[in-house]
């Protein structure tokens, strides 16, 4: 049996214990969404106020050159290339991870003009399947979107493949593809992938080079801590960056934006994959997490990140089970990203009863409860916290009285 008195020592023994006094919480609440919006960093509100006082405030439109404003999407995007395995000069910081897929899914596939099926798993998150979709109307026969089980991805790798897209991590069970394996297989077929990290990026030790992988992308408000529409990010192996072509072909992707030519000829490098004016607010908020965030050791965040998401099944095999709870997540350690899943047929109103008493997970539809750890700031007495309050909710069946309540519009 788990005793309080593990969990207290795993704390005092935990060499990222420091890291929580970096991040703002509010006093009591336990908080397991990491996975969805990290926690604010203490340096990043510094950051913002700075930028709107000192900059904003006191240089006006100087700021795009005196205080870097207009290098920011690549000085930032390397700073994230640290994080996933790539070099300086393949990561940029801009737009949306919707917009970047879209941006780099004609990018790829227009790499493979021979091939026109783009292959994905039918429950990757929905915003890729959506851009997918998207594409296959707007492109027609020139783009065939082929989206099967999770598990059959490795059969369907075929030689009519141009483009495999994946999220590394699945978003509801946490679930880790093997992306070496993967990429592997799809190269033998002559195909290229495109790997969403938004799950994966601050949590693992990300290796896109050392895997030969062609193109990524990933959100910067998760695990990395960017605040609330971080801008995202993507990657272009250097080997295809000549070879692209991008369809959002906007002024800041332009060889020399300020020549304001009337034809568009595309930037050199990984810069030909912006667009529009970046946001310089949200971006230095980004670049202030991401400075806090380099120093700490990926490979402490993942084993911690394990050590917590095991010792949460553990904890649920021994206080929750006979509630109905079906993990969703592997048992698999090696396998398991940084959350823990379960379906239950009152999935929502035990969520709901839980946030009411200040234990804040997520849900979604239609019947799965998670649970993310963030490592530099969730505790080992967060998770026996946690278990001990949806145990007492069970028991008392305090989740009816949100039985009735309407859904919220994010869950």
């Amino acid at each position: 049996m788990i005793k309080q008195q593990d969990c207290i020592a795993l704390d005092e023994q935990d060499p990222l214990a420091g890291e929580a006094g970096k991040y703002y919480l509010p006093e009591g609440m336990l908080y397991f969404v990491g996975n969805s919006l990290g926690a604010l960093p203490l340096a990043a509100a510094q950051r913002v106020a700075s930028i709107i006082r000192d900059e904003w405030g006191e240089e006006l439109v100087s700021g795009w050159n005196k205080a870097g404003w207009y290098s920011s999407p690549t000085r930032v995007g390397d700073k994230v290339a640290r994080l996933i395995g790539a070099d300086a000069g393949e990561v940029t910081v801009t737009d949306s991870t919707s917009v970047n897929l879209f941006k780099s899914i004609i990018a790829a596939t227009g790499l493979n003009p021979q091939r026109r099926v783009c292959l994905t798993d039918r429950k990757i998150f929905p915003t890729d399947l959506y851009i997918m979709q998207g594409i296959e109307e707007l492109l027609g026969d020139r783009f065939t979107l082929k989206a099967v089980q999770r598990n059959r991805i490795a059969d369907a790798i075929d030689d009519d493949l141009a483009l495999l897209v994946l999220s590394h991590v699945d978003y509801r069970s946490g679930d880790i593809f093997d992306m070496q394996d993967i990429t592997h297989r799809v190269h033998e077929a002559g195909g290229l992938v495109l790997w969403d990290l938004c799950h994966s990026a601050g949590i693992f030790d990300v290796r896109l080079n050392e895997v030969d992988a062609d193109f990524a992308v990933g959100c910067g408000y998760k695990f990395l801590n960017g605040g609330p529409g971080a801008p995202s990010f993507v990657f272009v192996a250097k080997r295809h960056q000549k070879q692209i072509n991008q369809p959002l072909t906007g002024w800041m992707g332009h060889a020399d934006p300020f020549a304001f030519n009337e034809s568009y000829e595309s930037a050199p490098g990984i810069r030909k994959m912006l667009c529009g004016t970046p946001s310089v607010i949200a971006m230095g908020c980004f670049e202030a997490a991401l400075d806090q965030l380099l120093p700490v050791s990926i490979a402490a965040i993942r084993e911690k990140s394990t050590k917590l998401t095991r010792l949460f099944i553990d904890l649920m095999k021994e206080r929750c089970a006979g509630f109905g709870f079906t993990l969703i997540s592997s048992e698999n350690d090696a396998i398991r990203g940084s959350q823990i899943s379960y379906t239950h047929e009152n999935g929502y109103a035990i969520m709901q009863a839980l946030i009411a008493r200040n234990v804040i997970g997520d849900f979604r539809a239609p019947d799965c409860v998670r649970f993310g750890v963030a490592p530099l700031y969730t505790s080992y007495m967060d998770i026996w916290q946690a278990v001990g309050t949806l145990k007492t909710i069970m028991e008392t069946e305090a989740w009816q009285e949100f039985q009735a309540q309407n859904m919220a519009d994010v869950t």
